[in-house]
């Protein structure tokens, strides 16, 4: 059964040992030797693995044709023996499927959608368009050689089968302590402005935004900060989370400001509270999040915590 909270978020089943779950590659191109590593993670969790029909395919960078990697996501959809799909990688492309789905089809046929980085643009159209909710977690790519585990993919797998609450962390000296409670939205941030005023964009009111960024400069992350703000997204946000700002680059005239502390600028001018340098992103750890879920987030002086109702 579907779980519906606000009337408006449908929680989808979690998973259950023997449940099978369907691997696609709805961006860039992937290698087998990352699925097949994948195939046996799953396996070891005691599930079953279908694979997407054109999940090998090539099509310039892409992983087959936009038609192609749309079909093998809806096909898992209207799969009934599929209970969770997951993404294998990122790069670019997700956005490029979106004609040829059937988004109403998705939303009455609730699943697990996991992914990042460019997968984004599915969380943010699942989120807001459809009122579903995703895991933002590590994809095959990212998965340890060997069928092997870390704290990513143990965190997705705690997501996975509905045994994942919450976390606790440390503080930091750039937090701006507050207690919220919203709806968990967001992802890397510039997929969130290439998603701006299509079906996919973000809707801030009564939201806690996650962003994370890799190799963009900080006069970028400025410009979208910018973009976020004369939106008036910023303003009817409840709160910022902001993850892993990997390999962040300057120029020759320094931007004067790390990643972290323009965007704290932007969550001091909204009034909002703030968390840095949350575990989760184009790094390790790369922590499991429920994308969609109502939480609490709790800053303060000695502690942070994110709890997951």
């Amino acid at each position: 059964m579907q779980k519906i909270v606000d009337n408006r978020a449908i929680i989808p089943p979690y998973l259950q040992k023997g449940d099978t779950i369907g691997i696609v590659a709805p961006a860039k191109q992937i290698e087998r030797e990352y699925v097949d590593n994948a195939i046996k993670v799953f396996q070891n969790w005691g599930l079953e693995v279908v694979l997407g029909e054109h999940i090998f395919d090539g099509y310039n960078q892409f992983a087959g044709t936009d038609e192609h990697r749309a079909a093998d996501l809806q096909g898992f959809f209207t799969n009934s023996e599929v209970k969770a799909i997951i993404c294998t990688r990122g790069g670019y492309g997700s956005i490029r499927t979106f004609g040829f789905l059937d988004f109403q089809l998705i939303r009455q046929n609730p699943k697990w959608l996991i992914g990042y980085s460019d997968i984004t643009a599915y969380h943010t159209l699942f989120n807001s368009k459809l009122g579903v909710a995703t895991i933002h977690g590590a994809m095959p790519l990212n998965f340890p050689d060997n069928a092997g585990t870390n704290e990513s993919v143990e965190t997705l797998r705690k997501a996975l089968f509905g045994k994942l609450e919450g976390y606790t962390l440390s503080p930091n000296s750039l937090n701006i302590h507050g207690t919220v409670k919203g709806t968990l939205i967001g992802g890397n941030l510039s997929i969130l402005q290439s998603v701006a005023a299509t079906p996919a964009d973000i809707i801030p009111d009564n939201a806690i935004l996650f962003i994370e960024e890799i190799d963009e400069y900080l006069y970028h992350i400025d410009r979208m900060m910018m973009n976020l703000k004369y939106s008036s997204k910023l303003a009817k946000l409840k709160a910022i989370i902001t993850g892993g700002m990997t390999g962040i680059k300057d120029n020759n005239i320094p931007f004067g400001k790390t990643a972290n502390e323009l965007i704290q600028g932007y969550a001091v001018e909204a009034g909002i509270p703030a968390v840095f340098d949350f575990p989760a992103g184009h790094q390790e750890p790369n922590l499991a999040l429920y994308f969609g879920r109502t939480v609490t987030l709790d800053i303060g002086n000695t502690e942070t915590r994110l709890l997951f109702e």
